[in-house]
């Protein structure tokens, strides 16, 4: 088996941020859908929501990171064979990416912000993290509550699905189309190979 190999790849930051990111983002997938099942009662509640929001808060500074990472330096470019449809969707899928990443933290704080709780939010015990003020003295933040839930849930679907869409394409580049797309991105690739800083 032959592979069309480039010698341009991510290199060490991009790599580390996509795969560290990715991680994260799948253990929190499965940490909210737990959590929302323990009764409130429960002793591994309150854990459990610290937890999801210290790891939200470093999904959303890793994410800031990679957009400005990517933004000040130049991404290997996309196979020369791939049709311009086929570019188009990849792009949208990375920038949809992105913006769900941002978008999820952000509803989150909104959520806890507005919460008639009250629970005071400390990253990782350790930072604390105030309150939305705006949110948090608006007359209507249960309605503001209400709605940031359901966009934090919607926007936590469409990304799985994206990022389902993602692996899906990779898995396509290196099974079908026998291109580089996957393993540029790979670990292993950084440690033994020259990128280009990306």
């Amino acid at each position: 088996m032959q592979w069309r190999n480039s010698d341009i790849r991510f290199g060490l930051a991009a790599v580390s941020l996509h795969w560290l990111v990715a991680a994260l983002f799948l253990f929190m997938l499965a940490l909210g859908v737990w959590m929302t099942r323990l009764p409130l009662t429960d002793p591994w509640t309150f854990p459990a929501y610290q937890l999801h929001k210290s790891i939200g808060a470093t999904i959303f500074l890793l994410v800031c990171a990679r957009i400005a990472w990517r933004a000040a330096n130049v991404p290997p470019p996309l196979p020369a064979a791939l049709k311009l449809y086929e570019r188009a969707l990849a792009r949208a899928t990375h920038w949809g990416l992105y913006a769900a990443l941002v978008l999820m933290p952000l509803t989150g704080w909104t959520i806890v912000s507005a919460s008639p709780l009250g629970f005071p939010t400390v990253l990782y015990g350790l930072v604390p993290l105030p309150h939305i003020g705006f949110v948090a003295d608006h007359p209507q933040k249960a309605a503001i509550g209400t709605a940031a839930s359901w966009a934090h849930w919607t926007i936590a679907i469409a990304a799985t699905g994206l990022v389902a869409l993602h692996i899906g394409a990779a898995l396509w580049h290196h099974f079908a189309r026998r291109d580089d797309v996957l393993t540029r991105m790979l670990p292993s690739r950084v440690l033994f190979r020259k990128g280009n800083g990306t």
